[in-house]
């Protein structure tokens, strides 16, 4: 099961949840929280470039008793800049220009592309086990990431209260009040786009409407702007985890799209 996050802010829940956060500090992406001792754990801390879109400055990753820290450059393993591909008991790092990638026997993959997109797949033995902003991995997929007994949170309250405290952190925690309204136009338009013949071997792959649905957010957010990055994120995203699930995607982006 993958959680990802990419574009305009959007989040997948291992469980499937798609939801938008806009949050610019650091965050527990993904952690195993059963226990006091934990296995793993994935922070990302988010900022925004010199376009304004969001993007992943770092990663830190904790696996077993290895520290690892990612920047679109450096690989970094307990304190000491490594080269890649660096492979040391049950951890591999790979990178190049484009992605960077860390395999973890305990059963954990994390694909980076060194920007927004940022997927994490984690072992089925997992399942019930982790906290974050990837949700609980119990497989259901209703929004009960959204709810504490009787409470129930929208999906920046939910985002808020993941972010790790740092002593002299300044980061501002985004409004609550300005969650997103969900967007129900340009349904047909982001159909065709996730529906063209480069995307045929996707279709038995992945669940096409939750990107139907997180690219109509992007057509409402960009307000009509040819953005090529509000535009082409979740169809890169959509291909990215096509190819990740086995599939074989097209080509899609053209001279005049993306």
């Amino acid at each position: 099961y993958v959680c990802s996050t990419w574009g305009n802010n959007h989040f997948k829940t291992f469980d499937g949840d798609i939801y938008q956060f806009p949050g610019v500090c650091e965050y527990n992406f993904a952690s195993d929280c059963q226990e006091s001792y934990k296995e793993f754990s994935v922070q990302v801390q988010r900022t925004l470039n010199s376009n304004n879109h969001p993007v992943i400055q770092y990663i830190l990753i904790t696996v077993k008793d290895f520290t690892v820290y990612l920047t679109p450059k450096l690989a970094v393993v307990d304190g000491q800049i490594v080269k890649t591909p660096y492979y040391s008991s049950g951890l591999l790092i790979e990178s190049n220009d484009i992605y960077t990638k860390v395999y973890a026997k305990l059963g954990l993959v994390l694909i980076w592309n060194q920007e927004d997109a940022l997927m994490v797949e984690l072992d089925s033995k997992f399942n019930n086990y982790t906290c974050g902003l990837c949700g609980d991995y119990n497989g259901i997929p209703i929004y009960n990431e959204f709810i504490n007994g009787v409470t129930s949170y929208n999906s920046i309250t939910y985002g808020n209260l993941q972010k790790i405290n740092k002593p002299n952190d300044n980061c501002e925690d985004p409004d609550e009040t300005q969650a997103l309204p969900s967007c129900n136009e340009h349904r047909d338009e982001c159909e065709k786009l996730l529906n063209s013949s480069a995307f045929t071997d996707c279709h038995s792959h992945l669940n096409v409407e939750m990107y139907v649905q997180a690219c109509m957010q992007d057509k409402c957010a960009c307000n009509g702007s040819e953005d090529s990055f509000c535009l082409c994120s979740t169809i890169s995203e959509y291909s990215r985890q096509c190819s990740h699930a086995g599939g074989r995607p097209g080509e899609w982006r053209t001279e005049n799209f993306c």
